[in-house]
């Protein structure tokens, strides 16, 4: 897979998909929540174009994007709704036939599931594991320190630009060079802190995560090394524009009103010129504070960027935010699992995404990625504290809980490749919520 070049720019382009992360969800119900209980209605998933009036939308399947309605679920009553949906770049919707109109043929919502977890898990499956140089146990210690003081010099870097300062770029490189060091010895290590999050502190952990599933990503691409540094500069400072933007919008709990997303959007070319008058800054780093909010069907901003005006850069960009803001905690939205929200990116990919880099970023995050809370066939919980060698499917769990007996079960380590002499093979069924179970992953890495 090899990226052309834009002579002229000296900036990188791959043809294919892109997405926006969405800075505004009506409703801190989480549709994507697995934890929650399924009730027995009957959610249907169906195209925009198919939506009459009298069905009643369930979920708007765009957790990652803005809409311009007031609730997230709702009867719909006329005609209009599918034109305004599709405007927005929505394309498909889940219905709630128990209390609105049915459709025939429809897939139900848990045929879905089935059929995207199947193609996730045939994509991830499909090559060797990437393996770690260092492992993970000796890697955290080192990964808290520098993730830690990532987050503390882009605090330092956001407060500096507010008060009209401008990037000190010989602080930022040599962070950035630490930071992939240590994704080259195990990417697990930064990837599972950066999950970890304060609300009030969204945005420095956010940049830091951005930065390092940038740069595993490019390593993982096997592209250039200087231009995996850039782009790690890139997704260090890519929101580096909000800066700009009142904190009123920034720390809003519920939905920005139309004029506040339009203030809201504005940090993306806030951003590219503040980078662009730091000096110093590379076209490279640059493009992914530019690219990061644009769409394959150009209906994202600032630039509404479509098909193969869409750089490379962008697209990983696209990929790794959405990722991380959906498994982060937000002011107005609460996170969801990692898994679950691998399997809504590879959902998407058939609009939004370049589906290829998808495939790969999952095999690079894993499909069941480390912290992940997962119930096993026998009855068994825990947590993936380390990746399988051979088989994302059958990874390391440090079991914790026993829910046969509903006891504690524990700390024992499981591996699902290598079962015990005179036991049977164990197997994930799915994953579970770390938040219901009251668990901290971290503890057992």
């Amino acid at each position: 897979m090899e990226p052309a070049r834009d002579a002229t720019a000296g900036l990188v382009h791959f043809p294919a998909r892109l997405v926006e992360t969405g800075l505004v969800v009506t409703s801190r119900r989480n549709p994507y929540n697995e934890s929650e209980t399924r009730s027995q209605r009957m959610i249907k998933k169906i195209a925009v174009e198919q939506l009459q009036p009298g069905m009643y939308i369930h979920d708007m399947n765009c957790g990652w994007m803005s809409h311009p309605f007031i609730m997230s679920q709702f009867l719909v009553e006329d005609d209009r709704v599918a034109s305004k949906l599709t405007d927005w770049g929505i394309r498909e919707v889940y219905i709630d036939t128990e209390k609105g109109d049915d459709i025939h043929g429809a897939q139900s919502e848990a045929d879905v599931d089935e059929e995207i977890h199947q193609k996730v898990v045939a994509a991830a499956t499909s090559v060797e594991p990437l393996q770690a140089q260092v492992p993970l146990k000796y890697e955290m210690a080192k990964a808290r320190k520098i993730h830690a003081e990532a987050a503390h010099l882009i605090h330092s870097i956001m407060t500096d630009v507010r008060l009209g300062k401008q990037v000190e770029m010989e602080r930022v490189e040599p962070m950035v060079e630490r930071i992939a060091e240590s994704i080259l010895r195990n990417r697990d290590a930064l990837i599972i802190l950066g999950r970890i999050k304060r609300k009030d502190q969204y945005t420095f952990h956010h940049s830091v995560s951005v930065c390092a599933l940038m740069t595993a990503f490019m390593k993982s691409l096997n592209l250039e090394a200087d231009m995996i540094k850039q782009a790690g500069i890139g997704g260090l400072l890519h929101d580096i524009g909000k800066t700009q933007i009142p904190e009123s919008i920034l720390n809003k709990p519920g939905r920005l009103t139309g004029e506040e997303f339009e203030i809201m959007k504005g940090h993306v070319p806030l951003g590219v010129q503040i980078l662009e008058e730091a000096g110093g800054v590379s076209a490279t780093a640059t493009q992914v504070a530019a690219q990061h909010h644009e769409r394959y069907d150009g209906s994202g901003y600032p630039a509404r960027l479509k098909g193969d005006g869409l750089s490379m850069l962008g697209q990983l960009a696209s990929i790794v935010d959405v990722y991380d803001a959906m498994t982060s905690d937000r002011v107005y939205h609460d996170r969801i699992e990692p898994a679950t929200a691998l399997r809504k990116i590879f959902e998407w990919s058939e609009y939004y995404f370049n589906r290829e880099l998808v495939e790969h970023f999952i095999r690079i995050i894993g499909i069941y990625p480390v912290g992940t809370m997962v119930a096993l066939h026998s009855g068994l919980v825990g947590v993936i504290v380390e990746q399988g060698k051979t088989d994302l499917l059958k990874p390391v769990v440090c079991v914790v809980y026993d829910k046969k007996w509903g006891t504690k079960a524990g700390p024992i380590r499981v591996d699902l490749a290598n079962p015990k002499a005179g036991t049977e093979p164990d197997r994930i069924d799915g994953t579970e919520s770390a938040q219901k179970w009251g668990v901290d992953p971290l503890r057992y890495i």
